[in-house]
């Protein structure tokens, strides 16, 4: 699993961290059962604080991704079905929030967009 921060983005570091474990646990990069960096291998590896590290697991583990071990480390939990439909939503509301954006640039009317989702729909059926 790599991790990738941005000092130019407006999101938090502990923030883009976390978003990418779950991507790469959402994706399968990442198993249930699997152990993560310790805190401080993160953080040395990012050449962050250990503080933001730890922010992030927190995180992690708060919203039910992971559960850490006392003196054993950060382990991956599978996934809970109920979790992965909120996050995959909020996801689809954050792309089509995205896109609304992009189309009032250029006055696209909302049938516009609803033909473009619909369009995208149809192919991805018929595929």
């Amino acid at each position: 699993m790599k991790i990738v921060l941005s000092n130019r983005s407006s999101v938090p570091i502990y923030e883009q961290i976390k978003q990418q474990i779950i991507e790469a646990i959402l994706a399968g990069d990442v198993q249930a059962d699997d152990l993560l960096p310790s805190i401080r291998q993160l953080a040395k590896d990012l050449k962050i604080s250990v503080i933001t590290t730890t922010r992030a697991y927190k995180d992690l583990e708060s919203e039910g991704y992971v559960v850490n071990v006392q003196g054993k480390g950060c382990y991956v939990l599978p996934i809970n079905p109920s979790i992965n439909y909120e996050n995959t939503m909020r996801q689809i509301e954050a792309h089509f929030f995205e896109a609304f954006e992009l189309a009032s640039r250029i006055q696209c009317s909302e049938e516009e967009l609803i033909e473009i989702l619909r369009t995208i729909m149809k192919e991805s059926h018929d595929a």
